[in-house]
């Protein structure tokens, strides 16, 4: 007899497949719409080019003639995106003048030596300009190898020099300290990962040194002696280590008379002597951790984060735990973003407060100027319509200027505009900041406890709710905080690599009503898994409904602006960005989502989105008299009593492109292995026979190939018992 298959919508995770009967139980690249389990829509590359570093966050705006706009921050550097194009509007951080050249016969490295320190890290951005003199010598290189091109910071030997590498090797006559540049060194956003626990990731190459003092050396060493003399001894131990370029070495006196250190060891931790010349940097790195040792200090180490907002037509542009920056669209996109005048130089986080024009900073300084003083758990606002005036951040009787310190919790970890408020996330609370004039300017208020935010970006406001990722679960303020049922919560959580939580980025799809939480799974220190909220779906049918997946996106930004939703896609083994040279810190990718069936890449390069849900495992039983005599059909919602045997189905979809793959997986007893029997369905097809015999069955849909695409309507089984043994 032929009987319809209903399952409700959503992922149940919480039970086990055989406790998911008349439900589905995973899938991945599906979303449910009125109840019917659909596979999502594709995506294609917007604009030619990889940038250089992950994408970690996402703006979008347009000016006053209209013209729309797309921030986005990478870990390295901040580009904007208009008409196709991607236009680097980077903040330069100092410009090194007089700097000359200097390659090796058969190697690619090539030093920079600048005529004072660099300040520059390994990673770090440099762009040439005004080369001179490289052309003459009858190297490889050219003034043009370097002309208006950047390079990433391959090492920092000294304080005075740095090396990159280059594309092709030194065949020519070498470099010696050849020609003369200018160096635009890049403000410095931070790592592409957020690592933690031991030596790797904690600190420097190799290890920690919290808190470093730093020298140089008062005359040239050999690559023997273990006296050491320093300019200046007096912020050091009477007993360490201390690292001179690439060499670790011990010492057990400090004779601050003398300024001295002797008594130790060349090479320690593993690193190799060398002879060092007067006026070297040497550092103390006495807290030094080596690899793979235990870390005393127990956190991890920021990653390189972005906060985007806009004032206007004005692009305001926040490195995490940084400066904050300004972009005018209104001018050239040639012009870069610059420091935002007379504001903190070390802020968590920062938004404009909406319709007063306020510029809000979070986890900020306590004095302005001082990074030392850096509160985070202090929030500071602008004078109304002011942010950049030398009394913009002055609280007096006659601004709107204010601050505040919030008492729940020990870190300000996010903070989000919504409809009538400011949602300002602790570690482990939630505060509403609203508007209310003079003489307080904003109000305050916690609204909830044990409900802190996951990381900075695992929360979104959407039509005057807001949701977010906790520690312990997803919750919601809809005036009343709410914890979120979840049915996948268990497989969110014991899958959750809870190191990297700031990576953690919350995005909302309005086209469908979905809010998406990406994040890293276990072992994995990159975004590679998603967890679906249908706010929607879950209103219309009175409960909640999750879908979990394998979509990686470190970056979303919703379709207010644009038509589409638009999001980033890191890639950290893919180094060949359009824009830099010797970069070893992946690209990304700016995808518009929604679009087509498959993923389309610069070039019109084709990947299949490949899709499919698999419901709960669902058996039968036969209805019986009083007397005992089997009455009636097979009863899908049975307790595994009879094998069923299934001898046909008759597909359904409500709309199909392309084939699709409809699976029967079989089995008799919950552990035993299954038995997947598979069928191409067409959209001409209007019944397949089956022989297939079991005491439970799964269905599964999924489509394998391009140009496929499926939206599943009501599927009927041939169903009948087939006695009680297997």
């Amino acid at each position: 007899m032929l009987q319809k298959l209903g399952f409700l919508p959503g992922f149940n995770k919480q039970v086990s497949e055989l406790g998911a009967e008349g439900q589905w139980s995973d899938g991945d690249n599906v979303r449910f719409r009125y109840g019917t389990p659909e596979k999502i829509g594709g995506w294609q590359q917007l604009g030619a080019d990889k940038l250089t570093g992950a994408g970690r966050a996402l703006h979008h705006w347009d000016d006053n003639a209209g013209i729309k706009y797309a921030a986005i921050g990478t870990n390295r550097i901040l580009y904007v995106y208009s008409g196709g194009i991607f236009y680097d509007i980077h903040p330069i951080r100092t410009t090194l003048t007089g700097c000359t050249f200097t390659s090796t016969s058969s190697e690619k490295t090539v030093t920079i030596t600048s005529s004072g320190a660099t300040g520059l890290n390994d990673g770090d951005i440099v762009l040439f300009d005004a080369v001179s003199g490289v052309t003459a010598v009858g190297s490889t290189y050219t003034d043009a190898s370097f002309e208006d091109k950047k390079f990433m910071v391959a090492s920092v030997p000294t304080a005075t020099t740095f090396t990159i590498t280059m594309d092709d090797t030194e065949a020519g006559t070498p470099l010696s300290a050849s020609g003369s540049a200018s160096v635009l060194c890049y403000y410095a956003v931070g790592p592409s990962k957020q690592l933690g626990g031991y030596g790797w990731g904690t600190g420097t190459w190799s290890g920690t040194s919290p808190g470093p003092a730093t020298t140089t050396l008062a005359s040239s060493i050999n690559d023997t002696v273990t006296d050491i003399p320093l300019t200046d001894s007096s912020a050091f131990p009477t007993s360490g280590e201390i690292r001179i370029g690439s060499e670790d070495i011990s010492f057990a006196a400090n004779d601050l008379g003398t300024n001295t250190l002797s008594g130790g060891a060349r090479e320690v931790n593993g690193t190799t002597k060398a002879s060092h010349t007067a006026g070297d940097t040497v550092t103390n790195i006495t807290d030094y951790v080596a690899w793979g040792d235990p870390s005393s200090a127990d956190y991890t180490i920021d990653p390189g984060l972005w906060v985007l907002d806009n004032y206007g037509t004005k692009l305001i542009a926040l490195i995490y735990n940084g400066s904050c920056f300004e972009w005018d669209a209104t001018g050239s996109t040639s012009t870069r973003a610059t420091r935002i005048a007379n504001t903190p130089t070390a802020s968590r986080g920062v938004l404009v407060s909406t319709p007063d024009r306020h510029l809000v900073f979070f986890g900020t300084e306590t004095t302005i100027g001082s990074g030392g003083t850096q509160d985070d758990m202090f929030i500071r606002w602008s004078n109304q319509e002011s942010i950049d005036a030398s009394d913009s951040y002055t609280v007096t009787a006659t601004n709107t200027a204010g601050t505040q310190r919030l008492a729940a919790g020990s870190v300000i970890m996010g903070a989000k505009r919504g409809r009538d408020a400011i949602y300002v996330w602790t570690d482990t609370a939630l505060f509403l900041m609203r508007f209310v004039g003079q003489p307080f300017t904003f109000s305050f208020e916690q609204a909830g406890t044990n409900c802190g935010l996951l990381g900075k970006n695992a929360c979104v406001e959407v039509d005057g709710t807001s949701y977010w990722m906790s520690e312990n679960g997803f919750f919601m303020y809809d005036g009343q905080l709410k914890s979120m049922p979840c049915l996948v919560e268990d497989f969110v959580y014991d899958g959750l690599n809870s190191t990297p939580k700031d990576l953690v980025n919350c995005g909302l799809n309005n086209l469908f009503g979905e809010i998406q939480w990406f994040y890293c799974s276990t072992g994995s220190d990159v975004v590679d898994r998603v967890v679906t909220y249908s706010y929607v779906e879950s209103k219309m049918h009175k409960r909640p409904i999750w879908t979990t997946g394998t979509l990686d996106r470190t970056a979303w930004a919703d379709s207010s602006v644009f038509d589409k939703p638009h999001a980033c896609n890191y890639d950290a083994s893919d180094h060949a960005s359009f824009d830099v040279t010797g970069n070893t810190d992946g690209t990304t990718k700016y995808y518009e989502q929604e679009t087509g069936t498959d993923q389309v890449d610069s070039g019109g390069v084709i990947t299949a989105i490949v899709s499919n849900i698999l419901s709960g495992d669902f058996d039968i039983t036969q209805k019986r008299s009083a007397q005992g005599s089997v009455i009636g059909m097979p009863d899908l919602r049975g307790d595994g009593e009879y094998i069923m045997k299934i001898r046909r189905f008759i597909p359904d979809f409500i709309s199909q492109t392309g084939d699709t793959q409809i699976s029967l997986i079989t089995k008799n007893f919950p552990n035993e292995s299954t038995t997947t029997t598979s069928f191409t369905i067409t959209s001409a097809s209007d019944k397949v026979d089956t022989r297939v015999r079991a005491r439970s069955i799964a269905l599964k849909v999924a489509n394998t190939s391009s140009a496929q695409d499926w939206k599943l309507g009501t599927f009927r089984l041939d169903i009948q018992p087939d006695g009680r043994r297997g």
